[in-house]
């Protein structure tokens, strides 16, 4: 897994919630039109393997935001990342799914290369009950370190919203200080269940549309102790949220 996805795209954004974890276990570069045999045996899917077993006494997605209602922003942070650390995510999140990427470098040559995303935004619960969960930098950082995963960058994050197979319409909430509460969450999480409803998207689907991402972007080094946050795509791949850096690490909403 490389240390800056730099590395190999351009970055430049972040958003507000963490959305996908990309995860570079088939770390795949090849020039475009190859044919290696590592690139002809890739499978549809690959699993997360390095999230625990979800423990059987594990709490749902409601109950934790019910739990965690009227807590400060920190001591949600600390129980989130603590739920999501013990294996506290539902199954259909750990199906990665196949996301191609191609560059054009200066000198004309194109590379491509394979990604592996979670289908969904990161989550606490069951499959029958989960809570997309809104991180600051820090939690989305030690979750994705634990899960052998990296952030995406604004390059991934379109890429993942044109290739998902269910498209979900932006639905914004009023903005004011309950964007950082837990009754906003559970309140999101009806209206996208009621839209993914709607839309016949099964479960596991790549879905895209519903969110902001946090994202790794060259414009941290510049601005350390700050979140970088974009996406949230419109039916028209035009995202809402541009690159945006005004917010500190911490946070959420």
């Amino acid at each position: 897994m490389p240390k800056r996805s730099s590395d190999i795209f351009s970055v430049s954004s972040a958003i507000r919630r963490l959305v996908y974890l990309i995860c570079c276990l088939q770390g795949l570069l090849s020039p475009a039109g190859a044919t290696e045999p590592a690139a002809r045996s890739l499978p549809e899917s690959l699993f997360l393997q390095n999230i625990p077993q979800r423990p059987r006494d594990a709490i749902t997605g409601v109950q934790f935001g019910r739990q965690t209602t009227g807590m400060t922003g920190r001591e949600r942070q600390t129980r989130a990342l603590d739920e999501l650390l013990r294996g506290n995510v539902p199954d259909f999140l750990r199906k990665l799914k196949p996301v191609h990427l191609s560059y054009r470098s200066p000198q004309g040559k194109t590379i491509t290369a394979l990604i592996w995303v979670t289908p969904d935004y990161l989550a606490i619960g069951s499959d029958e009950d989960f809570l997309r969960i809104p991180l600051s930098y820090p939690s989305a950082v030690a979750a994705a370190q634990a899960f052998d995963c990296v952030l995406p960058t604004r390059k991934m994050v379109d890429a993942i919203y044109k290739q998902a197979t269910c498209h979900l319409e932006p639905d914004p909430l009023p903005p004011g200080p309950k964007m950082r509460s837990s009754e906003y969450y559970l309140k999101h999480r009806e209206m996208i269940r009621a839209q993914r409803k709607e839309a016949g998207c099964a479960l596991g689907e790549l879905v895209a549309g519903h969110k902001k991402d946090i994202v790794l972007t060259n414009r941290l080094n510049a601005k350390p102790g700050r979140i970088a946050i974009y996406g949230w795509h419109r039916k028209n791949g035009a995202p809402i949220q541009p690159l945006s850096t005004v917010h500190g690490e911490r946070y959420a909403d």
